[in-house]
C-alpha cells in the first residue's frame, strides 16, 4: 500500500501472520434454563478473564446455541476453570479438539 503526502511518498509494508494453535482443548459452556446472563458474564469475565464484551457476546452464542467454546488452550489451564465454572452452577466442560 503507498501513501502519498504533501511531502513525500511512503511505502508500507503490510505483514500478513498466520497464528497456528498448539491448543487441542476447548472450554465449553452449556446453556441452561438456571442462570441469568448477567451470572454467566459476571463469571467469565471473573474466571476466564474476558472483556465485558467477549463475555455477553460468549453468553448470547451459549445461548442461541446451546454451547459454546469460551477458551481454548492446555487442558490443565482449562480444567481449573471449568471446575471453577461449575461451582457456580453452570454447566461446562473441557473438550478435546478434532484435529482437522
Amino acid at each position: 500500500m503507498v501513501v502519498q503526502t504533501d511531502f513525500d511518498i511512503k511505502e508500507l509494508n503490510i505483514v500478513e501472520t498466520l497464528t497456528v494453535s498448539n491448543y487441542s482443548f476447548s472450554l465449553v459452556v452449556w446453556n441452561d434454563e438456571v442462570n441469568t446472563f448477567e451470572w454467566v458474564i459476571d463469571s467469565l469475565m471473573n474466571v476466564c478473564q474476558h472483556t465485558e464484551e467477549q463475555a455477553e457476546q460468549s453468553a448470547m452464542l451459549i445461548h442461541f446455541k446451546g454451547k459454546y467454546a469460551v477458551k481454548n488452550g492446555e487442558y490443565e489451564s482449562l480444567k481449573v476453570m471449568c471446575d471453577a465454572i461449575t461451582e457456580r452452577g453452570i454447566g461446562a466442560t473441557v473438550e478435546e479438539v478434532a484435529n482437522k
